[in-house]
């Protein structure tokens, strides 16, 4: 397993959940990024978390916020798992909730990934795990928001292939419902029933951070169970 790890979007759902999986594998230093306020601190409170308030979509920050993880730890992997939701059809959409998903689902992987490979092609290699959708690969979805995940698995992709000479890894994981508390205000009872667990899912991808997923890389990966 990675010694240290760095997730974007920690004080998520999910984000939780892979911080408790990557200590409990026995990840020694994981560094939580996210937008700052009581959540991240909240999460920073745990064992062998170190919280980084940025603005993942916005480059220098980005840039400025992993000066602050190179002062803490020398990442193995990165778990980007930021990013945003906004459901409309064509006719719904706006130029707003474009940029806004563009941002949040696009940008903040690009720059993330940016300042991890160029630590990670120095260290000899690494592991990379993003966040794409069900709805990326295929079936009706919200426009904007299958798009912008449907990006995020197209970088992966060349993403692998560019950095495979540099022993980087990068894979992704497609979930579909996850059963968090926020979408349990929606979901119907059969619905909540079959969306799978964030600690399901965080454990596929504290598997794609170690060792034994060594020849693995440029995977679609879906965690959607059977929702």
């Amino acid at each position: 397993m990675a010694e240290a790890v760095v997730v974007t979007g920690a004080a998520g759902a999910l984000g939780r959940a892979v911080l408790a999986e990557l200590r409990s594998q026995g990840v020694k230093t994981v560094v939580a990024l996210d937008l700052p306020g009581a959540a991240l601190d909240e999460v920073g409170r745990s064992a062998g978390v170190h919280p980084v308030g940025v603005d993942l979509a916005d480059r220098a920050a980005v840039q400025a916020a992993w000066e602050r993880v190179d002062a803490i730890a020398r990442p193995d992997a990165l778990v980007a798992l930021a990013g945003g939701f906004a459901p409309g059809s064509l006719a719904e959409l706006d130029e707003e909730t474009v940029d806004s998903l563009w941002r949040t689902n696009v940008a903040s992987l690009l720059w993330s990934c940016q300042a991890a490979a160029a630590r990670m092609v120095a260290s000899g290699g690494g592991s990379i795990v993003t966040v794409g959708s069900k709805t990326a690969v295929g079936g009706r979805a919200p426009v904007a928001h299958a798009t912008t995940k449907a990006a995020v698995v197209r970088v992966t992709e060349l993403l692998a292939d560019e950095l495979r000479g540099s022993g980087i890894r990068v894979n992704t994981v497609l979930p579909s419902v996850i059963d968090t508390p926020a979408n349990r205000t929606w979901m119907s009872e059969d619905l909540a029933a079959r969306a799978v667990p964030p600690a399901a899912i965080a454990k596929v991808i504290a598997f794609l951070c170690s060792d034994d997923a060594w020849p693995i890389s440029g995977a679609r990966i879906p965690v959607y169970g059977n929702a």
